[in-house]
């Protein structure tokens, strides 16, 4: 089957609060900081906002929906969601109440992107949940979540979440709760995008691979029998505009392996959207040819150049991206 996409393009930017690294003593987030950011993002025309998920990981990381209930404030446009959220971690009866309470707190404006992740292994142990276990609890819990979010008296009779008849309310703003969007690349996760999924949130893959990632979602949504009225697609890209794209890689490859607490240059070079407006449209183009239809940029790089590089993307870069909005 081919999955019906949206036809026009829509950019984003991902990740809210974050310290600039290496980082030296306490951070200390300020909500002025968080508002501002938001309030620059929504003026400069950008369609999304988004925040990963971490538990633990090699930086200092903020809970995700926590920072879009606060950010919902700062913004009466932008649509909100997580890119993702690692759902297996948690128990998803609470977190089916968290969502729909963000969902009314945006006024319907959320995408709940939720994926296994396991990079870090040491989340997985802290939380008391078996690595092996995470996909089949990712599975099951996005079904939780729907049984919720209808608003009825609902059972679950699954291997990890059993219960029997439980209502939850509110149920979300969006009917049936907001679209669930898996991320991973690997084949079990794309067919668990194809088999129940509303969309898929990539990262780190090449526009080649993400045509196939489609290719492979596709044929399990038909297997499943699935008939979508839309199917979201999205990929978080790593992005720095300047005029030169050596610095560009060197400012990007620098704070990403502080990040992941590896040598990401390699991976910044191959995934990445460097150098100059021309070059970073062109790479946006081919995720785009590729089927993606939501862009979440990840501006890499020194955190207090962060606002000089949202303006320079909006004012040269997207311009370039006109024809597909």
């Amino acid at each position: 089957m081919n999955l019906p996409l949206n036809k026009t393009l829509k950019i984003g930017v991902n990740t809210m609060h974050r310290r600039t690294e290496p980082g030296v003593g306490q951070w200390l987030p300020r909500i002025d900081e968080l508002v501002q950011m938001v309030e620059q993002v929504d003026q400069l025309g950008y369609d999304s906002f988004w925040c990963g998920d971490h538990i633990s990981m090699e930086i200092p990381f903020m809970d995700p929906l926590l920072q879009i209930a606060q950010a919902a404030v700062a913004s009466r446009r932008l649509l909100f969601g997580t890119s993702v959220y690692l759902l297996p971690l948690r128990h998803p009866t609470p977190i089916a109440k968290q969502v729909a309470t963000i969902d009314l707190l945006t006024e319907g404006r959320f995408i709940f992107g939720v994926g296994v992740g396991g990079e870090f292994a040491k989340e997985y142990e802290a939380c008391g949940v078996p690595r092996n276990e995470r996909g089949a609890r990712l599975s099951e819990g996005i079904g939780v979540l729907r049984k919720f979010w209808s608003g009825e008296s609902v059972s679950n009779h699954g291997k990890f979440y059993p219960f029997e008849d439980v209502r939850m309310t509110p149920p979300p703003a969006q009917p049936g709760g907001p679209p669930i969007w898996c991320g991973g690349r690997a084949t079990a996760a794309l067919q668990r995008a194809g088999r129940i999924g509303d969309g898929w949130f990539s990262y780190a893959i090449t526009p080649q691979m993400y045509r196939d990632g489609l290719a492979v979602i596709a044929d399990a949504a038909h297997a499943a029998g699935r008939d979508f009225a839309t199917f979201g697609t999205a990929h978080l890209l790593f992005a720095r505009v300047s005029d030169n794209a050596e610095q560009a890689l060197d400012e990007a490859a620098e704070h990403l392996s502080i990040r992941y607490g590896m040598d990401m240059r390699k991976a910044t070079k191959r995934y990445g959207a460097l150098g100059a407006p021309e070059d970073v449209a062109a790479t946006i183009r081919a995720y785009h040819d590729a089927g993606v239809r939501h862009i979440s940029l990840d501006f890499a790089g020194p955190y207090e150049r962060r606002h000089e590089q949202l303006e320079r993307f909006a004012n040269d870069v997207r311009p370039l991206l006109q024809d597909l909005m």
